[in-house]
């Protein structure tokens, strides 16, 4: 008694191919062969897993480019012109941007994605009505988590603390804070915790995005996150400082990022685009180690954060893309690497996102389907997805392209 049968597919570090019975929106049966009469998609052998999970993007300020100068191409002209621009977002606008980025990654195989809404004095709430609206036009296909974020500081701007307070009232999942654009750092970083211990919600920062190794604010998320009890409920994102710093002093914040259960996304589009401007030979990558830190268990995900704006002037929210580009810049090769790669776009996304992501009995079918035969192949040759089911529900389907040789 199946609904649908998703046939022929294999899994990750097991050998042969499997049967998905699929009943009532979740996984009912993984078999070698499932004798039914249920609809059967036949997935000639190719590669099935729960789907990418973006766990950093900002759909209200994407497809902006138009709107934007880049002259400079650093962080301080991006967060300049962007904060010029979202004056002028409407509640339509974000909508059409964010639906544009949304279906792109869909098609793409993400199932799930975190995505900042900038709530300020500028923004207004226009911003997060649009992308709330997006989170239910989509949920279809896609989990959109809120995170209220406060990109341009809170002690210099008494009024976004008070924003923020009311869009975790009426939708927000969680919170974000950007200390580096902030006078007070430290204060911007206990204001951000406050908020989130009086709603209950996890936090995310933006921080340390830059190339100088002094001055560090994972120092003061660590001593909140510990004196708070709040472990494994807390990420950083960029945390490129990291790069500029000898091993021994990364190692020593990665085992107490580990040890506080502080995960971080190095976000390479950006980061690399952003960074290492001053520099005429020799240009740094600019990239956190996120190798290092995952010896270390810290919770590493790679993720998009921006598409076509001034902090990253291109990109398709593709994470199979993201996972070989962060491949390339981190110099791997070996297949336990690849295959870490996979899992910061995968697994690790969805820890962090504190969601189940498994494939097995019991569970929901969130599936996605990709025309390779394993995650090595699927992130050295970008491979793309064929189809994808959320819920159960067939979500979408890429026809493989066909070569047209001549006629003998």
């Amino acid at each position: 008694m199946l609904d649908l049968v998703i046939s022929n597919v294999r899994f990750a570090r097991q050998e042969g191919c499997f049967d998905i019975g699929v009943r009532g929106g979740k996984i009912a049966a993984i078999e070698r062969t499932l004798a039914t009469d249920a609809p059967r998609h036949d997935m000639c052998g190719r590669f099935a897993f729960g789907g990418f999970v973006d766990s950093h993007i900002h759909l209200d300020k994407a497809c902006i480019l138009d709107r934007c100068l880049i002259c400079e191409g650093t962080l301080e002209e991006a967060v300049r012109e962007t904060a010029k621009a979202k004056v002028g977002f409407t509640i339509e606008d974000v909508y059409a941007r964010a639906a544009r980025v949304v279906e792109n990654a869909i098609v793409h195989g993400t199932t799930a994605m975190r995505t900042f809404v900038e709530i300020d004095p500028r923004a207004g709430f226009r911003s997060f009505e649009a992308i709330k609206q997006i989170r239910h036009t989509y949920a279809w296909a896609i989990d959109i988590q809120i995170c209220a974020f406060a990109q341009e500081g809170l002690t210099n701007e008494p009024e976004a603390a008070e924003m923020l307070d009311r869009a975790l009232e009426s939708g927000a999942d969680m919170i974000g804070g950007c200390p580096y654009t902030d006078p007070d750092p430290q204060a911007h970083i206990s204001r951000i915790f406050d908020l989130a211990e009086r709603h209950g919600v996890d936090v995310d920062f933006h921080l340390d995005f830059d190339l100088n190794p002094s001055g560090s604010a994972i120092p003061a998320v660590l001593a909140e996150t510990e004196r708070r009890g709040y472990g494994g409920r807390v990420s950083i994102g960029h945390a490129t400082k990291l790069s500029a710093m000898p091993t021994p002093l990364v190692s020593e914040f990665a085992r107490r990022l580990a040890d506080a259960g502080v995960a971080v996304t190095t976000l390479p589009a950006t980061d690399v685009f952003l960074l290492g401007r001053t520099a005429d030979h020799l240009i740094p990558r600019g990239l956190a180690p996120a190798m290092l830190l995952i010896d270390h268990g810290v919770n590493v995900t790679a993720a998009t954060n921006n598409v076509l704006n001034p902090f990253t002037p291109y990109g398709d929210a593709s994470l199979a893309r993201m996972a070989n580009f962060f491949a390339n810049l981190a110099q791997l090769s070996r297949d336990e690497d690849i295959a870490r790669a996979f899992d910061m776009v995968t697994i690790n996304a969805a820890r962090l996102m504190r969601r189940d992501y498994r494939l097995e009995p019991g569970v929901t079918a969130d599936i996605v389907v990709v025309d390779a035969a394993d995650p090595l192949s699927l992130v050295r040759e970008i491979r793309q997805p064929i189809a994808g089911w959320k819920n159960g529900r067939q979500t979408f389907v890429r026809p493989q392209p066909r070569l047209l040789p001549p006629k003998s």
